[in-house]
């Protein structure tokens, strides 16, 4: 199996999940945080950044287009909670990450599965050259991290919900 089919895979399944956990938010949640410590994004905030984690930073990698995406300070790469941008809805959210979902599909496309392997990208935020589908993987994992925090959002807001939804699993 090539790179490129492993990464579609694992974007098609951390996508589906993650939208299964946005569909959960009740639209009057978009200001909850936890109130512990801090540094935390809002709801609203964490559904504004999940649909940035993945297919925006692929295409960073592949194009060296790092322009920020719509509402987004691109001064900052790594801004405070408090500078995050929000969304609207729920349904802003969802339409985002499909639109995402769709961009990191175009961009492995974009690649091929010769770039993947053999051409060296470096990170804007850092760190020494990888492999172009080594950073697309990682990619992958910010979102299905971020996928993590929406999971722990719901369950500490009372949500019933279980690993089934994290995993997307179960068609629940």
């Amino acid at each position: 199996m090539k790179l490129i089919d492993i990464l579609k895979q694992e974007i098609d399944a951390t996508y589906a999940a993650t939208e299964g956990l946005i569909k959960l938010v009740d639209k009057d949640k978009l200001n909850w945080k936890p109130t512990s410590g801090k540094n935390w994004m809002t709801v609203g905030q964490l559904l504004k950044h999940l649909p940035t984690a993945c297919g925006f930073c692929i295409r960073g990698f592949v194009t060296g287009d790092w322009a920020a995406p719509d509402g987004a300070d691109g001064g900052d790469m790594l801004p405070t909670a408090e500078k995050m941008p929000t969304v609207k809805s729920v349904d802003e959210a969802l339409k985002a990450l499909k639109a995402d979902r769709k961009l990191a599909i175009e961009m492995l496309d974009k690649a091929g599965e010769d770039q993947l392997q053999n051409k060296m990208a470096s990170a804007p935020w850092g760190g020494p050259p990888m492999p172009l589908g080594i950073h697309a993987h990682q990619m992958v994992g910010h979102l299905a991290n971020h996928k993590s925090q929406l999971f722990y959002y719901l369950k500490l807001m009372g949500k019933d919900i279980n690993t089934m939804h994290l995993y997307g699993m179960g068609g629940v």
